[in-house]
Order: C-alpha cells, then structure tokens, then sequence
C-alpha cells in the first residue's frame, strides 16, 4: 500500500468541498451541527487554505485513490504561537480507517512541513494511538512517496480540545 499526501490545487476545491461533507456528516453524530438550507453543511473557510499563506489544504490517496485530506494552518490554537503548525481537519474515508493510512498521512505531513506541531484531539472521539497501526509493519524495500516512518524534524504536541466553531477567522 502507497500513502501519498499530495497538495489541493485551487481547481480541486469542490472536490475536497465534497470531501468535507461526508467529514462534517460524521461529525454531526458526536456534535451539534446542522444542516443548511441547501442540503449541506457548508465549510466557509475553504477559500482561505488557497488564500492565505498560513493555510494549506492536502489530499491523502491510497494507491493512488482518494482516501481522505488535512488541512493545514500555521499558528497554535492552543498557545497562539505563530511558528507552529496546527492540524485544523484530518479526515480519512470510512473504508479506509484502521488500516493506519491516518498514522502514515500525518507522518508525510510531518515530514513535509518540518517544525513544531500541535494535534488537538476531539475529547468525544475515543483516543487512538497516531503511530499504532492494525497492519503489519512495511518491508524496508517497499517505496514510500514520503517516507512516513523516517524521522522528521518536527515536534508533535497532541492535546484534547472542544471542536471550535466553524466559522474561524
């Protein structure tokens, strides 16, 4: 299996629009979240990750498939430090979880984007390890696009917190 974390080009938004769909959908079984109008739940800051430079959006693909994204901003949520980077959604399709391809996503990610990290975790989700895996570990001669399991120059700090509202700024 192949873990690619690739950038969204701008031309792609309706795509990863759609991928926030099915996210926030299962959100709303472990928060408050209504649905539009329109039929949908609507993520007003999708422009701004090809907007501002602070943000960036990502695709994760399995063998080359679509299996999921992470969007990216730079500064804490947390501490409000601006050289940090912060993990604003990570998401992998259903068919796709438990196989650890979230576990080599967010290490391409790390890898990418050296430096201090945080990773704040949702307290209604149960915790899972970010480096366990249910799959056997890979053959060292498997080829890696990131190399998910070199070490990376970054510090991860993982810390529960309430989801925050949408509608950031």
């Amino acid at each position: 299996m192949s873990v690619q974390v690739v950038p969204a080009e701008k031309a792609q938004q309706p795509v990863l629009a759609r991928l926030l769909e099915l996210y926030i959908h299962d959100f709303s079984e472990l928060q408050d979240v209504d649905l539009q109008a329109d039929g949908t739940f609507g993520y007003p800051n999708l422009p701004l990750y090809w907007l501002d430079p602070d943000r960036r959006p990502f695709f994760i693909f399995l063998d080359n498939k679509l299996a999921g994204f992470i969007l990216i901003q730079r500064a804490s949520e947390i501490s409000s430090s601006p050289g940090v980077w912060d993990v604003a959604e990570f998401f992998v399709l259903r068919r796709y979880r438990r196989q650890g391809i979230g576990a080599d996503a967010a290490h391409c990610i790390w890898t990418r984007l050296p430096g201090p990290w945080e990773v704040r975790v949702n307290e209604s989700i149960p915790p899972r390890s970010i480096s366990g895996s249910t799959r056997s570990p890979r053959s060292p001669t498997s080829p890696q696009p990131c190399d998910p399991f070199s070490a990376a120059a970054a510090s991860v700090i993982i810390s529960p917190s309430s989801r925050r509202e949408r509608s950031e700024a």
